[in-house]
């Protein structure tokens, strides 16, 4: 086995793993992303954050030590979960273990009352207090509140309603784990250790920052692959295709500026258009790989099949990405 198929654990005590599961989270594309890690970078941004899956992989390997992070996302549970997760773990743990003893007589009557009588209510008050949902409000109740319905909820979806309220309903998990204090620990050192900084913020503000030599990760609601398949609503307003050219527009910037880009996206029709043979994209040295994947989203079970994505980016395959290329493959 290669050295870049093996984890490595810097803080101790073993892999910092997400938090929440999230709807195109990217554990699955690991392998294919660390073909194009950069060996030396300044610091490392990701403006679509989601669960982490990156940055805890690019942690675990030792490669965020003695560097800074910006992590950021439109969604304010997201960024206040994981801002309350690493100021107040041990508060967080205690919440979510009361949770988890709760939920044993009748889990899925004591699901619909956490979401509805205590996430919900606890939620809009405070939003109605700062004229708006804040990451900075968020508490240690509530974060371990959304980690509770993210992992007894349907397929650990998060999703609102028309009036603002969460609305994902009961899954149907045997033994779903609940409160891992332990990884609670790990990841609250993760963030912390590189002083990572978690930003309420859309992904052209967060980029205005990042300069020459910097490591950018994107990883977009992906555009879909069919009129059937969209399921980009993840905040207010969804991630249509004028999102998707904007995008593009701020990934070309970013590699003429000096930054080093990984961006993952469907092969939609627009994706092709804007990465893979644009002009544009080409002179400024970008490249569109397609990779294999596995569908995570879809109603049909059976219908959550390989697919392939793309990679576009401006980093060289290293060596050891191009062993572990060859390993997949074989």
């Amino acid at each position: 086995m290669g050295r870049d198929l093996v984890e490595r654990h810097p803080a101790g005590g073993g892999p910092a793993r997400p938090v929440l599961k999230w709807a195109g989270g990217k554990r699955q594309l690991l392998p294919q992303l660390r073909r194009f890690y950069p060996a030396c970078f300044r610091t490392y941004f990701e403006p679509f954050v989601g669960s982490g899956a990156v940055f805890f992989d690019l942690h675990n390997r030792g490669h965020l030590a003695g560097r800074q992070a910006v992590l950021a996302d439109r969604n304010p549970d997201l960024v206040g979960c994981l801002t309350a997760v690493r100021d107040h773990p041990e508060p967080v743990i205690e919440h979510l273990g009361r949770l988890a003893a709760e939920r044993a007589a009748d889990p899925r009557a004591h699901y619909y009352a956490v979401r509805d009588e205590r996430f919900n209510p606890l939620r809009e008050r405070l939003a109605r207090q700062a004229g708006g949902l804040s990451p900075e409000r968020y508490t240690p109740e509530l974060a371990a509140m959304l980690i509770y319905l993210n992992r007894t909820g349907y397929n650990g979806l998060f999703r609102l309603n028309g009036k603002g309220s969460f609305n994902v309903p009961f899954g149907r998990y045997a033994n779903p784990t609940i409160c891992d204090a332990r990884n609670l620990r790990r990841v609250a050192r993760a963030l912390s250790g590189c002083q990572a900084g978690l930003l309420h913020r859309d992904f052209e503000r967060v980029l205005d920052e990042a300069q020459a030599g910097d490591f950018v990760y994107l990883d977009p609601p992906y555009a879909p692959l069919s009129r059937t398949a969209t399921f980009t609503t993840y905040t207010a307003g969804g991630f249509g295709e004028h999102h998707q050219e904007r995008l593009q527009q701020v990934v070309v910037e970013l590699a003429r500026r000096g930054c080093l880009v990984l961006l993952s996206n469907s092969t939609a029709p627009i994706i092709s258009r804007l990465y893979d043979g644009n002009a544009e994209a080409a002179r400024a040295g970008l490249r569109a790989c397609r990779v294999p994947a596995r569908r995570a989203i879809n109603s049909d079970a059976a219908s959550r099949g390989p697919v392939e994505e793309y990679l576009i980016t401006n980093i060289p395959e290293s060596s050891e990405g191009q062993q572990a290329s060859r390993a997949l493959s074989a």
